[in-house]
This record gives C-alpha cells, sequence and structure tokens, in this order.
C-alpha cells in the first residue's frame, strides 16, 4: 500500500483545499493549525477551510471530496465512523479502531487514517519523557477516543492496560473490537486501578468546562506516574490540579490536538511541520486560555 500523497496539484497554480468536516464544526481549531503552518512553511495556493456536514449527506460529501477540489481532509465529531464505512482503504490504526480522522489522496484512491492515537502518544513522550511504557497505564472512558489510545498504547508496547468505565458492556466490547487484553474494571472499583500503575489517562469529558470533574481517588497512584487528560478547555482540569498537588508529573490535552494534525499536513503538503510554544500560544488565546 502507498503511503505516497498527491496532494502536489498538476497545475502549477490550482488551489489545494483542504478542510476539516463535521456538525457543528465551528468550534473546530483545524484551520488555525493548519493555515497558521501553511504560513509558516510558505505553501502557495493552500489553504484549509471549515466544512459544516449534516450526518445525512456526511456520506456523499465524503466520496465527492474530488469533484469538491480538495486534496484531503480532516474528519471530526460526529463523522470518523461514516468515514471509515464511506472510505474503502484504510491505514492499521483507521482499521484497527474502525474510525477516521483524515483523509489522504494516495497513487492508488483516497485513504482513510487515524491519527488520534499518535497524537497522543506524541503528546505523551514531549510533555512525559519519564513515562515508562513497562508499567500499566489505566484509561478511564470507553468512547472513540479510548479506542484510539489504547490501541496506540498497545502498539507502544504497554502489554498492561486497565480500564475504567461506567458500563461494563461497553468496556468489554471495546476490548473485543480492538483485539486487546484490557483488564476491566467496574466504575465503583475505579480507585483500585491505580495501585502499580505508571500512566493515568482520561479520555471521557468529566472534567471539562461545564461538566463535573472525574470522582477519583489518586492516593493509590505512585507520585511517579504520570497524568493526562485529553480534555483542554480548561488547560489544567481538576483531574491534573490534584495530580500536579501531590507530585505527579502531568500532561494536558492540547497536545494531543496539534500534534495528531502533523502527519496529515506533511501528507498533503510534503513538508513536515512542528508543535512549538507559538502554535500553542495561537490555540490557546484563540480558547481564550493562558498557558500554565
Amino acid at each position: 500500500m502507498s503511503e505516497k500523497s498527491l496532494g502536489t496539484p498538476t497545475a502549477p497554480n490550482a488551489k489545494r483545499r483542504v478542510c476539516v468536516i463535521g456538525w457543528p464544526v465551528e468550534h473546530s481549531r483545524s484551520p488555525l493549525i493548519h493555515n497558521h503552518w501553511i504560513a509558516e512553511h510558505g505553501i502557495e495556493n493552500a489553504v484549509y477551510e471549515k466544512l459544516a456536514v449534516p450526518p445525512e449527506e456526511a456520506k456523499e460529501t465524503l466520496q465527492g471530496l474530488d469533484a469538491r477540489g480538495f486534496i484531503g481532509a480532516n474528519v471530526t465529531v460526529p463523522h470518523k465512523e461514516t468515514a471509515f464505512t464511506a472510505i474503502p482503504r484504510h491505514d492499521k490504526m483507521a482499521s484497527r479502531v474502525r474510525a477516521v480522522n483524515t483523509l489522504v489522496k494516495t497513487e492508488e484512491g483516497w485513504e482513510g487514517r487515524n491519527t488520534d492515537g499518535y497524537g497522543f502518544i506524541a503528546n505523551l513522550k514531549e510533555g512525559a519523557p519519564s513515562w515508562q511504557k513497562n508499567k500499566p497505564a489505566v484509561v478511564v472512558g470507553a468512547g472513540g477516543a479510548s479506542r484510539a489510545i489504547i490501541a496506540a498504547l498497545w502498539e507502544e508496547g504497554v502489554n498492561d492496560i486497565r480500564l475504567i468505565n461506567r458500563t461494563r458492556l461497553k468496556s468489554e466490547k471495546l476490548a473485543g473490537d480492538l483485539g486487546v487484553p484490557l483488564l476491566v474494571i467496574d466504575w465503583e472499583n475505579r480507585n483500585q486501578a491505580l495501585p502499580g500503575a505508571g500512566l493515568l489517562v482520561n479520555t471521557t469529558s468529566l472534567g471539562m468546562k461545564g461538566s463535573e470533574p472525574l470522582d477519583i481517588d489518586l492516593s493509590g497512584l505512585s507520585k511517579e506516574a504520570v497524568v493526562t487528560d485529553i480534555v483542554y478547555t480548561p488547560l489544567i482540569t481538576p483531574l491534573l490540579e490534584a495530580a500536579r498537588a501531590r507530585g505527579n508529573p502531568i500532561v494536558d490535552g492540547l497536545g494531543m490536538l496539534l500534534h495528531q494534525a502533523v502527519p496529515g499536513f506533511e501528507a498533503w503538503f510534503g513538508v513536515r511541520p512542528e508543535v512549538t510554544p507559538a502554535l500553542r500560544k495561537l490555540i490557546l488565546d484563540d480558547l481564550g486560555q493562558k498557558a500554565d
């Protein structure tokens, strides 16, 4: 399977259009990220747009990107699973999690990829170089983000993953779908999952602005364990505040958003961008938040 991108247009002055597809899509920061990199690298005739697509039109839109003049796309909620079924070719990670967040036009046609797990691992390595993958990881939540993160942790060599979720059946289905031998832990026993762990990940919206915080007692967690949250509004969630107060290394969720964008940009435009402090500041300013 070729990974070669066909992002470069045949006509020298043709517009290289990329978009993010979602419903709603106004909240997406992807245009800010990618247009920042387009300007930074001086890529001519390129633009990254928002495309609001209701669910009933998603499949037709995804299969008609050529006709609309796009050379690539990102896919956000609620269309990631639709994109998986609408685009017949997938990379390894998209096939595993059965969801697509990046579309790339290759020599063999459109390919659906999933870079969420890559973004999570890249952010974790950058924010916590001390992270020890030979220790158990505790993951809270069994939604779409959890799937990508668990798959990425497994690929990274973490072979002891403990999954906590309010609904046990959903956890067991996730484990079956991914083919990963997870230790499923009932919600009422969540605090018992922490001893011995080297990583705690919150993949739920608990702790997000306007939501209740994640109710978990960190006293059983080693102070060397890394605590991370995929929520980035606020940047430092109640979970991260509690972890930092007791001396744990913490990693905020903004980096995952930024790093997951890197492989797509490289595939579309042939340049590998960097996640820099300037880019973080750009997104934090847009979110109305200050860097911690």
